[in-house]
Order: structure tokens, then C-alpha cells, then sequence
């Protein structure tokens, strides 16, 4: 009886860790068919190239946002080549004072590489605390999955980020972009800020892009 709960224990963890990130490949490559005329998931192997497994658009930053940050995801909805492969980067660059606004990745744990320059970088756990720290060049850190995390150059020259995630498709969702910007009932963030209407409605502004 022992072994029969600790076989069924082992076989619910497996199906626990299986659903933990991305699924294994079945194949070594399934390049995504960008082609909408087929229901083929795969591009034809026989077809591939070199030049799918290449991408070039991170040689340098993308445009700059109004918090001065630029970056350039590199997941499979730009890369066809890493559909399956459970992993994607992006390339994230700010300005002197720049600022990735409190984010989250739905689907991926984050590690952040610093190319050049000083960011104060670091995540809120569920208990709200805050595990914060200026980060120099050549130093890592790790966003686990869920987790609210920022960044913010504090150097007086530009910084360059590159994060690596363990999805293919992390997902990203902009903290005051969700709560400000995609219709929440104004009553609702009234009461859970503590502030009026127009003070809501002035916020909103900024941030109106669902």
C-alpha cells in the first residue's frame, strides 16, 4: 500500500515539474510556419537554413520610451528558430535615469546580464519584501517567475541590460499599464489607492493603451 501512494505521489510531482516551463522538443528543430495559409505548425526541415536559427535586430537598441527605456524582445513571435526551445532574450537600454517600470513575466523566470553601465534592479517576493541592488557591469541577477521586478539606470551614461528567460514566449505585463490602462472600474482604484476620481482619471491618461 506504502509503495502504491509513493508511486502515485511520484507520478502527480512529475506532472507538477513537466508543467513548470516549457514543454521538451519531440524534434531537434520545429522552425514556426509563419505561413497563415497552412495549419503546419512546423516549417519543412528540408527547407530550413542557416539563416533561421540567426537573429541580427538586437546589433543595437531599439526607440526609447517617455521612462527612456528601449528594448527589443527576442522571442518566437520575431524568431521563428526558437519555437519549442523553451528560452528567448531581450536587449533592454537606458537612457541616464531610464526606468523598466514594475513588471512581470507570466510564464518565465528572467536572468539579467549588465552589459555597461549602474541599475538598481530587484523583485518583490509574496510577502512583500523587497530583495533590491545596484547592479555593475558583469554582474547577474535572477527574476523568478511571477515576481514583480524593475530596473532603473542610476549611472550618469547609458546602461545595457540582456535578459535570457526559459520560455519561448515569456509575456510581459506592465504593472501601471494593467492597473491604469485596460478598464478597470475607476470605483475599484479609487478604493484601492485611497485617491479621488480626478486623481485616478489624471493617471489614466498616461497609461489609456488596452
Amino acid at each position: 500500500m506504502a509503495l502504491m501512494v509513493a508511486v502515485f505521489f511520484a507520478i502527480l510531482f512529475q506532472g507538477y515539474v513537466s508543467l513548470a516551463s516549457d514543454p521538451d522538443p519531440v524534434r531537434d528543430f520545429c522552425l514556426a510556419n509563419t505561413d497563415s495559409a497552412t495549419n503546419i505548425p512546423c516549417k519543412n526541415s528540408s527547407d530550413a537554413t542557416v539563416e533561421d536559427f540567426i537573429f541580427s535586430g538586437i546589433k543595437s537598441h531599439g526607440k526609447f520610451s517617455e521612462t527612456g527605456l528601449a528594448s527589443i524582445p527576442v522571442n518566437v513571435n520575431n524568431f521563428p528558430g526558437l519555437n519549442t526551445l523553451g528560452m528567448s532574450l531581450v536587449r533592454a537600454d537606458f537612457e541616464a535615469g531610464g526606468v523598466n517600470v514594475p513588471h512581470f513575466h507570466p510564464r518565465a523566470t528572467e536572468v539579467a546580464y549588465v552589459l555597461e553601465g549602474k541599475i538598481y534592479s530587484g523583485f518583490v517576493d509574496t510577502q512583500n519584501k523587497v530583495f533590491a541592488k545596484v547592479l555593475e557591469k558583469g554582474e547577474v541577477m535572477v527574476f523568478p517567475k511571477g515576481l514583480v521586478h524593475f530596473q532603473m539606470n542610476v549611472g550618469d551614461k547609458p546602461a545595457t541590460i540582456v535578459g535570457s528567460f526559459n520560455s519561448e514566449n515569456p509575456g510581459s505585463m506592465k504593472i501601471p499599464t494593467a492597473v491604469f490602462g485596460c478598464g478597470i472600474k475607476e470605483e475599484l482604484l479609487e478604493k484601492a489607492f485611497g485617491l479621488k476620481g480626478k486623481d485616478i482619471s489624471k493617471v489614466r491618461k498616461k497609461f489609456l493603451s488596452c
